[in-house]
């Protein structure tokens, strides 16, 4: 599957990022000509500089919320296939900043879109969202891509405007052009070089690197856990599959069978079993939620992408974990990152179904 990004032109927008830095590593192997665009990344995130591929690509340091930028570095790089990633992607952030969080997750979106629009070169792009931009009823059961887009949280809100931005783009705009675009909603991912606040992985290894107990915010939160990987080896494949037949374009649920949907604490003990050295963990004494909304209960019904694209996940909650601790046990000894990224990346498409 990789092979057909040979040559491809791709605009990738958030590639400093934790999910773009090993998407930019995938396409990077793959031989793509990539043009990243993206804010620096924060001090504490290291994983773009970390995985090598800082200076394989053109990357671009913007605001996506620099149209005229946006627009000037876009135009230059001419792209085939677009991919977009950039967001404000913390939901307590969200709280904290909701005029920035909406200004990057929608008009953010728009800019993006009227690029695409402006341009006579794409041909496909994707538009990656969320799990949380359904009206979540804490059901049992997972989502379908037919459920009401009505997020709670200003981040989750956000990006269900971002899929209706993208929805009314194609209706109004591309319906009559060769311009096949998708959006795909994920679960929580996991994977070696996270170090964002707020999420469970992350301050796990923290904790872990210094031989502290792991605080744990909310054990009883279930959410869909997947590698990084995951979805976005998904994210290529529907890039690919739309680029070369316009039917394949629409919404997708990318997350993780629900024998892998596991509680926050769950999560957390499994990650202390796989990393070993007696790590232990205990829930949040006297933990006050600032009155700050966040779903219990999460996860997503994948039938569409299983019945498609005869998809399935690689690898479950146990081996993501295992793979997590490899990456993150390699930077703490010093080792050779791009190498450990390029290893797991090509034993996971070895076993990948998509081709």
């Amino acid at each position: 599957m990789l092979d057909f990004y040979k040559g491809k032109r791709v605009f990738l927008t958030g590639h400093t990022g934790f999910k773009g830095a090993w998407l930019c590593k995938m396409l990077v192997m793959a031989g793509a000509e990539v043009t990243g665009y993206a804010l620096e990344p924060p001090e504490n995130t290291e994983l773009f500089s970390l995985s090598g591929v800082e200076h394989q690509i053109n990357s671009v340091i913007g605001d996506i919320r620099d149209r005229e930028k946006l627009w000037k570095v876009f135009d230059k790089a001419r792209p085939e296939i677009v991919i977009h990633l950039a967001a404000q992607p913390i939901v307590r952030d969200s709280y904290k900043d909701p005029v920035y969080t909406y200004e990057t997750n929608v008009m953010g979106t728009v800019y993006l879109l009227e690029c695409v629009r402006l341009s006579n070169c794409v041909k496909s792009v994707l538009n990656v969202t969320t799990d949380k931009v359904y009206k979540n009823q804490e059901w049992e059961w997972g989502y379908r891509e037919s459920e009401e887009l009505d997020g709670f949280d200003p981040y989750s809100n956000s990006k269900s405007c971002s899929e209706l931005v993208t929805h009314c783009y194609k209706n109004s705009f591309y319906n009559n052009r060769e311009i096949a675009v998708s959006t795909a909603r994920a679960g929580n991912v996991i994977g070696g070089g996270d170090f964002a606040n707020d999420r469970i992985i992350p301050d796990c290894i923290r904790a872990a690197l210094k031989k502290e107990t792991i605080i744990v915010r909310n054990p009883f939160s279930t959410r869909p856990y997947q590698h990084v990987l995951e979805p976005l080896q998904v994210y290529l494949f529907i890039a690919k599959k739309q680029y070369e037949d316009k039917s394949f374009a629409g919404y997708y649920n990318v997350g993780p069978d629900d024998i892998d949907c596991v509680t926050t604490g769950e999560l957390t003990e499994r990650f202390c079993k796989a990393w070993g050295e007696n790590i232990s963990w205990e829930r949040e004494k006297n933990y006050n939620d600032e009155g700050l909304h966040e779903a219990h209960f999460l996860k997503l019904d994948c039938s569409k992408l299983k019945n498609t694209f005869g998809w399935r996940p690689v690898w479950g909650i146990d081996k993501a974990i295992e793979k997590t601790v490899e990456w993150a046990k390699c930077y703490q000894k010093g080792g050779n990152i791009p190498e450990c990224m390029e290893q797991q990346i090509e034993e996971f498409f070895a076993n990948s179904v998509l081709k």
